[in-house]
C-alpha cells in the first residue's frame, strides 16, 4: 500500500472522527457481508469514507450509505434512532 501513502497524508481526524470512519467502514463491510470481500472492495470502502469525512461528513450511517451507493448498493436496512 506505499503508492498510496500520499492520499492519506496530510488528513489529521481526532479521535471522535477516527471512531466514526471506523464504525462507518465495519458498517458498510457487514452490508456486503463481509464474506471473503478481496481487499480491494475494502481499500475502495475506506478511501471513499476518507473522502467523505475530509468534505466534513461525520455521521456512520451517511458515510456508509453514500459509500454503498458510490459502489452500487444500497444498505437493506436503517439504523434505529
Amino acid at each position: 500500500m506505499t503508492p498510496d501513502l500520499p492520499y492519506f497524508q496530510q488528513a489529521y481526524y481526532g479521535p471522535d472522527a477516527t471512531r466514526v470512519m471506523g464504525a462507518a467502514f465495519d458498517k458498510a463491510c457487514q452490508s456486503l457481508h463481509d464474506a471473503g470481500q478481496p481487499n480491494i472492495v475494502k481499500e475502495v470502502i475506506a478511501k471513499r469514507i476518507i473522502s467523505l469525512a475530509r468534505n466534513g461528513e461525520r455521521d456512520p450511517d451517511r458515510l456508509c450509505d453514500e459509500t454503498l451507493k458510490t459502489l452500487g448498493y444500497r444498505r437493506s436496512f436503517t439504523s434505529a434512532g
